[in-house]
């Protein structure tokens, strides 16, 4: 079995004159191209300077949280639309609600920070304290919740530059695209990247946001509760039916997804600086303070204004944040500003996921449940397998989903909650076991975390039910059922290749070889020579859709025979099949078929003759049929043929000196 790549820190630099270390590749022109888009590439050992601080960890690991303050609340609002302005006065308190539950999951996380210091997500708890099953669940959840992220954090961020210009309502699901597409390339040049480049348009937001919910609440309280808005929000529409307690819970549960990303710093702690437990507790306490503040303040403000939802699809659709940030200073340079930061962490706020998703994906692959490609470093230490896998299925929601923000959020918070609750009762078991000092308060302390998520996520899951949230429980048992079947393949692997063994010299089987040729030339004499070099038993194979074989049979006995038995060597046999269908594939597979038959005591080696082209669009003027014929072989050939390819190489004519091919070397 592979062996998963180590994180950065586990590789310290080489002290000179010790061990050989392998240079840095040299500069082709291609390197050059990649290291210009996606920076130079790093050493294991260069990982310590991609640690980062409570400052860089916010943009990198509470875009997610922060931005939910955004949509969260007004998913709230557009569940009770039905209500009117009396649906309205039912904000505060669902906010406070969901304040309520952030403290919660708060000290929980920090309790789970400082017991798994190097990385307690929820599949680690959960697979640790509560066994496989329970883990892997946790994991297909959190992966389903950073994917559905992605899509709704980016289609959020475009709903709001909508907002702002209603011109290009019809560019939605563009947009959203391209959003992706830039955030995807950002984090493949390295955390340390990312989260510099996310850095300006975080502070930013949570500053004009707070200088707007500052504004707005002076103004409240100077008009005595009745401000008069700057710019008159849109009318709330006449409620058509009472509000009851089941319009509420379904409006918590949708509000409930300004709670996702709150997980991010546990599971990302070994990418923060020494002491990293203290950076990653002081990061989460910076992104739950300020989404607190921003969730109470917009509750507040969207009541004093009368600001209810609007349907994204409405034409000239405002946000709520669009609507009272007009209401509260109109439509003047700091509107702009404040709309121009919101878009800019919304689309942003993918990153949480993009930090994230491949790091759980990697301890999964470690574990055997994802291929193993998952849990390797690309050239900027980054696992770059489980960032694209990422991009390419958050693409696919956006363009399903039309890049509509409504449509999406039924799906969400199910995972973040599912996680949560495993994250929780994982900890509770770790308390329960591990004992040590207060460890009944400890448990007592995620065992309420445990609680309050286990009860919203079954309220999420009744309320959002019919509107999808059954895809997402359809989803995750068929990724727990995925990841189980990939372990049985590598367990199959391991059991019957793992073995050491001695060599197994009784064995030992003479090889016959056969050297398939398309025409009598440099590249086909080397296949020949090196076939001639390793068994005395050649067969040379030629298909033709002709039936004159005379041409060829005069080259062979003249340019191969002749001069095989003047030096005494093995003089190869010919073989010509026909083929009038212009069939190629197909006689050379039967032909080894019926080797394999009628020598029982041999293995069949196929020296498969090659063109090697010095630069690569040169592979498509050429039919490249050797491809084509080791996979077929390596498919249906069985135990006893062996591949082998002879390789000739084309000389570079932009070289300054001659190539040579194998043959001349």
């Amino acid at each position: 079995m592979p062996t998963p790549t180590p994180e950065p820190s586990e590789s310290p630099k080489p002290a000179p004159g010790s061990a050989t270390a392998i240079p840095a590749p040299p500069k082709s022109g291609a390197s050059r191209l990649l290291s210009f888009l996606f920076g130079r590439p790093l050493a294991n050992w260069e990982g310590g300077a991609e640690r980062i601080g409570p400052l860089t960890g916010v943009p990198i690991l509470g875009l997610d949280a922060l931005s939910s303050a955004s949509y969260g609340p007004e998913a709230a609002l557009a569940i009770l639309l039905p209500a009117g302005a009396l649906g309205l006065a039912y904000l505060p308190g669902i906010m406070g609600a969901i304040i309520c539950l952030l403290a919660i999951l708060y000290f929980s996380y920090r309790q789970t920070i400082a017991a798994y210091p190097n990385g307690g997500g929820s599949f680690t708890v959960a697979k640790e304290n509560l066994g496989k099953y329970p883990g892997l669940v946790a994991a297909a959840a959190l992966l389903t919740d950073y994917v559905l992220n992605v899509a709704v954090g980016i289609s959020a961020g475009v709903g709001a530059l909508i907002s702002a210009c209603p011109a290009l309502q019809s560019h939605t699901l563009g947009l959203c695209l391209g959003v992706l597409v830039l955030v995807t390339f950002v984090n493949l040049r390295g955390v340390r990247d990312s989260g510099v480049a996310w850095s300006i348009p975080t502070y930013s937001f949570v500053a004009s946001l707070l200088v707007i919910l500052v504004l707005g609440i002076l103004k409240t309280a100077h008009a005595g509760g009745h401000p008069q808005p700057a710019l008159p929000p849109p009318p709330i529409a006449q409620p058509m039916g009472r509000v009851s307690a089941w319009l509420v819970l379904c409006a918590f549960a949708s509000g409930c997804t300004a709670m996702t990303g709150v997980e991010a710093v546990s599971n990302a702690v070994p990418i923060f600086a020494e002491p990293r437990v203290k950076n990653a507790r002081f990061t989460l306490t910076i992104i739950i303070a300020i989404l607190a503040v921003l969730l109470g303040g917009i509750a507040y403000l969207a009541t004093a204004y009368h600001i209810g939802a609007m349907p994204e699809d409405q034409p000239n659709y405002q946000s709520v944040l669009s609507q009272f940030t007009s209401a509260v200073v109109g439509r003047g340079p700091l509107y702009f500003i404040t709309i121009a930061s919101v878009l800019a962490v919304l689309t942003l706020s993918a990153n949480t996921s993009f930090a994230d998703f491949p790091r759980v994906c990697s301890l999964l692959a470690s574990d055997g449940f994802l291929p193993y490609s998952f849990s390797q470093l690309g050239r900027r230490l980054v696992y770059t397998t489980g960032i694209l896998v990422l991009s390419v299925f958050a693409g696919l929601l956006l363009i399903v989903f039309d890049g509509d923000t409504d449509r999406l959020i039924p799906l969400f918070a199910i995972g973040a909650f599912s996680a949560f609750t495993m994250s929780q009762a994982g900890m509770v078991a770790h308390w329960k076991r591990e004992r040590g000092a207060h460890w009944r308060f400890s448990m007592l302390i995620n065992g309420a975390g445990m609680a309050a998520t286990g009860a919203t996520l079954a309220i999420i899951i009744v309320a959002k039910f019919l509107n999808g949230a059954w895809i997402v429980l359809i989803v995750v048992p068929g990724l727990v059922a995925l990841f189980c079947g990939i372990k049985r393949h590598y367990v199959r692997i391991a059991r019957e290749v793992g073995a050491v063994l001695e060599l197994q010299v009784w064995k030992v089987r003479p090889l016959s070889l056969v050297v398939p040729m398309e025409s009598w030339n440099r590249v086909s004499e080397q296949a020949v020579r090196m076939a001639v070099g390793i068994s005395d038993d050649v067969t040379v194979l030629h298909v033709t859709p002709q039936d004159d074989e005379a041409p060829l049979r005069e080259i062979w006995a003249e340019h191969v025979e002749k001069p095989a038995r003047q030096a005494g060597a093995v003089v190869p046999r010919l073989q010509i099949i026909h083929s009038p269908y212009r069939l190629y594939y197909k006689p050379i597979l039967d032909f080894i078929k019926k080797e394999k038959k009628d020598r029982p005591d041999r293995l069949i080696g196929v020296v498969i003759p090659e063109l090697v082209e010095p630069r690569w669009w040169e592979y498509f003027l050429h039919n490249n049929v050797a491809e084509g014929l080791k996979a077929l072989l390596l498919l249906n050939g069985g135990e006893r043929v062996v591949v082998i390819s002879a390789p000739w190489y084309l000389r570079d004519r932009g070289a300054h000196s001659k190539r040579p091919g194998p043959a001349e070397k």
